[in-house]
């Protein structure tokens, strides 16, 4: 089949509805991401719980993650997504039991969907994007993907404080929209042919080592230079609501609109220009912008200055982001790519739990100045693994 020429749209039937399916997805997300922190100290529990909270979610992702990616190769990817929406709207009933310890069993079920839905997703856009416009195609998959933050977390602090609304009613309407992703999902099954088994597979070798060599070489740059690149998301994006309503600023939702409009935007755009940057500028520039963010969080006392810097580090997560995936699918071996882009999906979860914990451990103990302030110092170790792995990055 001769290559895809560079003119050529991005936008096939396949990609179209992998992006509907994945906007849905996490919407669902962004729905939960600030009603869970209110849900739970409404409950009496502490950030330090909101913290577990949200490590629970990434512990389980992590932990299911080989499985996954087993079958991903060893099944279907557009199967695995179905099944991990499905399982994240079942989980999602858990929240409607008034107990932070149900709360987070549900946000730890939710993982394990989750896991489903991310290694499936990232193997159906590494099989469908060009070789010559992955940073575009990344862009374009992120932009989507983030996009869902412009309105859906800004809905939910809307339905917590109307009328007719409450917890109950944002969780309902999370598991309208992954079940609507599932739904989208099943229709991507019926237009993507079944992949074939890789000949490299050897039917001789047991399914339980398969599983446990989930862990790709080729994809470790990649992984560790996302993991720190996320590591500061819960700080903008779930401790964030908590910080300001103890500085008592009101009609929050406004920050999700805009850190969403700078995601969904930042994304495509950065990610086309990160083609012709080069990885490894890219990549300073994007630690950059994250670190001076943080840094500059504790010295914000209003609406305006929480949005500039959530917009900023954004921007950061939208230059980083498109590159660092362009970079992993570049990596993936074709013969194992499910349990490649499912060990490279690995770093996101363990970034966001492990940075949940910390954030809700440091709050406890210092309050949200702190936290911010070892965030930035967290993040600025990236240029650390930029240096490590410039050879690669080249």
């Amino acid at each position: 089949m001769a290559s895809t020429p560079t003119s050529a749209s991005l936008w096939t039937r396949g990609f179209t509805l992998l992006c509907v399916a994945e906007f849905l997805g996490y919407a669902q997300h962004f729905t939960l991401q600030p009603a869970l922190p209110l849900y739970i100290t409404s409950l009496g529990g502490s950030p330090f719980i909101v913290g577990i909270a949200i490590a629970a979610n990434g512990v389980t992702s992590v932990l299911s993650r080989p499985i996954i990616g087993y079958w991903v190769d060893r099944w279907r990817a557009t199967g695995m997504m179905v099944l991990g929406m499905i399982g994240q709207g079942l989980a999602i009933f858990f929240c409607f039991l008034p107990f932070n310890a149900a709360v987070i069993c549900a946000n730890a079920l939710r993982g394990v969907g989750w896991s489903g839905m991310a290694a499936s997703g990232y193997t159906l856009l590494a099989s469908s994007a060009p070789p010559e416009r992955r940073g575009e195609a990344s862009g374009y998959f992120g932009g989507v993907q983030s996009s869902a933050t412009i309105i859906f977390p800004a809905i939910s602090l809307f339905l917590l404080e109307a009328s007719f609304g409450g917890y109950y009613a944002v969780f309902s309407f999370a598991i309208i929209l992954v079940f609507s992703g599932a739904a989208t999902a099943w229709t991507l099954v019926r237009a993507t042919p079944a992949p074939t088994r890789s000949s490299s597979v050897d039917p001789a070798e047991p399914w339980w080592r398969e599983i446990v060599n989930v862990v790709d070489r080729h994809i470790l740059a990649a992984a560790s230079l996302i993991f720190t690149l996320n590591m500061s998301l819960p700080c903008l994006s779930s401790f964030v609501v908590l910080y300001a309503r103890e500085l008592g600023i009101s009609h929050f939702g406004w920050y999700y609109v805009a850190v969403g409009i700078t995601s969904a935007l930042g994304r495509p755009l950065l990610g086309r220009l990160s083609d012709k940057f080069g990885a490894g500028r890219s990549l300073i520039i994007a630690f950059a912008c994250e670190s001076v963010a943080l840094l500059l969080m504790p010295w914000q006392s209003n609406l305006v200055g929480l949005v500039l810097c959530g917009a900023l580090w954004y921007t950061g997560a939208a230059i980083g982001g498109a590159r660092i995936m362009a970079l992993a699918i570049a990596q993936a071996p074709a013969e194992r790519r499910g349990r490649a882009m499912a060990s490279y999906s690995t770093a996101l979860p363990l970034s966001n739990g492990l940075g949940a914990l910390i954030s809700g451990t440091i709050v406890d103990a210092a309050g949200y100045h702190a936290m911010y302030t070892v965030a930035a110092i967290l993040c600025s170790l990236g240029f650390i693994v930029i240096w490590k792995q410039w050879a690669k990055l080249k």
